[in-house]
């Protein structure tokens, strides 16, 4: 997965043009790494921060890279690996090993609205050769790499779901009930029913008092993100006469402290955040307490899950 979008670029770190000189550059990260040491009244997240910067430009070849743009943010020759869409497109997977089912396509709808919005950004008429050059995007709004960023998560985790195996079933880009909103991911399993979300906010979080919030400076959370899950999943459940087990916020590693968070319950239903790198365990494993789905059970939710979802 390619930087998110909402990172700052190492020159930005560094406080320095992108057009500075080698020495330059080094005289900024020096005075960075004073600023920012915790023994001198900085914090250890920023030193590191700078000390990341540095490594990724310093060299001219490393610079050279960096400046061409590296990988763009578009989507790979892969992507078919993880998902067969609603209307049956699929790629050729080089993994013979069965995995899960895949219904929808993950990403999709964030693709497209990133893609308007930076075409309306850019201007009429202005030719945009490559949308997801990292220049470019490095050089856009807020909404619109955060749209980019949360693109890419969904993408990510999607790659993870499928992995779990034949005995999970995925549904991408869901329509939440009330016709305006969607759940990212659906996963049924041996351990429950579970709504996940993907997110990344280019910053570190936490929870507190059963809800996410920015745990820095520049971090930007919309709404609740746990509750309105929570929320989501519980009126889709009701509509469709099945219970969800969870609702899971997933985040990059470095964006969540802890692996899960358990951050209370709505009606029921299980809010957690969890860092991407764990999903998978998780849903293998399921939460505590929750009641699992098995057998005819579980063929029953599948059947009314297939029949009644919709998607974005």
């Amino acid at each position: 997965m390619p930087d998110s979008p909402l990172s700052a670029s190492p020159y930005a770190v560094l406080g320095v043009d992108a057009g500075a000189s080698d020495d330059e550059l080094k005289r900024a990260y020096r005075r960075r790494l004073r600023e920012t040491h915790p023994d001198t009244g900085g914090s250890a997240e920023e030193f590191r921060a700078v000390q990341e910067a540095w490594e990724r430009i310093r060299t001219p070849e490393a610079r050279a890279a960096f400046d061409r743009g590296g990988p763009s943010y578009a989507r790979g020759a892969d992507d078919g690996d993880f998902v067969a869409s609603a209307a049956g497109r699929g790629a050729e997977r080089r993994d013979t090993r069965p995995r899960a089912r895949s219904y929808g396509h993950p990403g999709g709808w964030r693709r497209e609205r990133y893609l308007a919005l930076m075409r309306e950004w850019a201007g009429r008429g202005v030719e945009l050769p490559d949308p997801y050059d990292p220049a470019l995007v490095r050089s856009a709004p807020y909404e619109i790499r955060h749209t980019l960023a949360d693109a890419l998560a969904e993408e990510a985790t999607a790659r993870q779901l499928a992995e779990l195996g034949i005995g999970y079933t995925v549904w991408h880009d869901v329509l939440a009930v009330d016709g305006m909103s969607k759940i990212d991911h659906i996963v049924l399993g041996p351990t429950g029913l579970f709504a996940v979300q993907s997110e990344d906010y280019g910053g570190p979080v936490t929870v507190r008092r059963g809800e996410l919030v920015a745990a820095a400076d520049g971090v930007q959370l919309d709404g609740e993100p746990l509750h309105d899950l929570g929320v989501r999943a519980r009126h889709l459940g009701r509509a469709l006469g099945v219970k969800f087990a969870g609702a899971i916020v997933v985040l990059p590693d470095d964006a969540l402290e802890q692996p899960v968070v358990e951050a209370g319950r709505s009606r029921g239903i299980a809010l957690l955040a969890v860092q991407h790198s764990v999903l998978g365990h998780l849903l293998r494993t399921g939460v505590p307490g929750a009641p699992r789905a098995q057998g005819v059970d579980l063929f029953e939710v599948r059947t009314r899950l297939q029949q009644g979802l919709r998607f974005i």
